[in-house]
């Protein structure tokens, strides 16, 4: 059976009561779990695009999605050679969207999560990455499943407690299945505990930002997260455009159920 392996990272912080230090003009408020499943088959092809890029711009450091977009720290040169970086950026989206994966991800908007949920748990809901990984996993594991293959679980470092959560996340799946309540979610065709244990193999594995993958999963995550609150923002339509969600692969009637989520947007 082929095996599929999901590399994910974060964005936003995952405590329902964090309180932003200023209101960002774009009104994002949220916490996400996402990024690329790629096809054993298909990680040699991966990686040999990504190190021809490095080498071509001579980067001997990681690919970081903030950093670029701020043209910050490592990639300040960006700013200031605008032709280079220019040159850069178009290559740099021209590669991403050219790696073999599907990207998955679930995103959950603060505000919204706190009116639906903070009176139902007496002002204490669950840590937002609870609901986001429950349905990245779950989600990225239906497509695997769809191709009769497995999953193996890959994520991006972030805390001695929050890789702790998430690898406990997943071992709960694999006991227990889905932590929604179950008349609510009727209709997302949910696995089972049993379901988990056959598609997923073992325990989600720590990675660094110097893997390749979680460097383009992270990458990949901003866009999918800021389409939502700006449907014209050019990176996400380009992963659209090269089919690279798995929204593109799913009919209408199968998006609620298996293709990105994004999460109490109810008033947006």
């Amino acid at each position: 059976m082929t095996t599929f392996q999901l590399y994910f990272d974060d964005s936003g912080a995952r405590e329902p009561d964090h309180k932003p230090s200023k209101e960002r003009v774009d009104k994002i408020d949220h916490f996400a779990l996402g990024g690329i499943l790629v096809n054993e088959n298909s990680v040699q092809p991966f990686l040999d695009q990504y190190y021809a890029f490095m080498k071509k711009w001579e980067l001997t450091y990681p690919l970081h999605s903030t950093k670029i977009r701020g043209r910050r720290k490592e990639f300040a040169w960006l700013g200031k050679d605008q032709e280079r970086g220019a040159a850069f950026l178009t290559e740099l989206g021209s590669l991403v969207c050219a790696l073999p994966y599907i990207a998955f991800a679930c995103t959950v908007h603060r505000p919204g999560y706190n009116a639906r949920y903070k009176d139902k748990h007496d002002g204490k809901p669950w840590m937002l990455c609870k609901t986001a990984c429950a349905i990245l996993v779950e989600r990225a594991a239906k497509y695997a499943d769809s191709q009769s293959g497995h999953l193996e679980i890959y994520f991006e470092g972030a805390g001695k407690h929050e890789d702790r959560d998430i690898i406990e996340y997943v071992k709960a799946l694999k006991q227990d299945g889905m932590p929604f309540d179950q008349t609510s979610s009727q209709g997302y065709g949910a696995l089972s505990a049993a379901d988990f244990r056959r598609i997923v193999l073992g325990e989600p594995h720590r990675r660094t930002k110097a893997t390749p993958m979680c460097q383009i999963a992270d990458m990949v995550l901003y866009p999918i997260v800021k389409g939502r609150y700006d449907a014209a923002y050019a990176p996400y339509n380009a992963l659209i455009t090269h089919k690279k969600l798995i929204d593109c692969y799913l009919s209408e009637a199968e998006l609620a159920a298996a293709g990105i989520k994004y999460s109490c947007f109810d008033n947006m």
